[in-house]
């Protein structure tokens, strides 16, 4: 391997291992006494801090979880790697974010950190992501506007001429949503094959197991 090859890896884990760092878990753990990921969605994330934690934690979790993705790619342009290079390292990060380590591989969705790689290589794109979410979050329909916005940045970043290494990552955080939701932190699947498809479509494009989204994200251990 080439010392470019060995920066890219070694940048690659340390992206990974910021991104594992589990900020929300830890919030329930510090502030209520509880385990985040037996709550609502599940989901380690700043969501579930918001629902079940406190809506002030929700910003000192979120700027962090963002800075877990900026960082990242931040230290790696000031190494010398490409913009390419640093945003699939940034990419690394959501992947600890959503698979972390420090919690047998029970996360987030990662769009946090996504914002993070955003902040710092295309801000157009991240103001675009923000928006689309607040509308989602007015409207109560985020989970499926988050999908369409992924797949539209790619498309946005070429129209502004932006890098093209957000186009490429655009879609490889789609395809890293998608497949979380799906794998809903390792949530079985109903054995009754029409509920389990049933249950698969509502995880891909409502990002929940039932239609009722507040009665989802407000749920607590039995």
């Amino acid at each position: 391997m080439t010392s470019q090859s060995v920066l890219i890896a070694g940048m690659a884990v340390l992206a990974y291992l910021i991104g594992s760092i589990p900020t929300a878990f830890l919030a329930g753990k510090w502030l209520k006494g509880i385990d985040l990921r037996q709550y609502g969605s599940g989901t380690v994330s700043g969501s579930m801090v918001w629902e079940h934690v406190g809506k002030w934690a929700l910003f000192p979790v979120g700027i962090f979880d963002v800075l877990k993705g900026a960082m990242p790619v931040w230290i790696s342009l000031t190494v010398g790697l490409s913009a390419n290079s640093a945003a699939w390292v940034g990419l690394c990060a959501v992947l600890g974010h959503n698979w972390p380590i420090f919690l047998k591989f029970h996360g987030g969705r990662g769009l946090s950190p996504f914002f993070g790689i955003l902040l710092v290589l295309f801000p157009g794109g991240l103001l675009f992501m923000l928006v689309v979410l607040g509308i989602g979050l007015i409207l109560d329909i985020s989970a499926p506007l988050v999908l369409v916005a992924l797949g539209l940045l790619p498309l946005l970043s070429g129209y502004l001429h932006g890098s093209s290494a957000i186009q490429a990552v655009s879609w490889g955080m789609l395809a890293i949503t998608a497949a979380k939701r799906l794998e809903a932190n390792h949530r079985p699947l109903p054995v009754d094959a029409r509920e389990r498809w049933q249950v698969i479509f509502l995880r891909l494009f409502l990002d929940r197991d039932i239609k009722d989204h507040q009665k989802w994200v407000r749920r607590t251990p039995l």
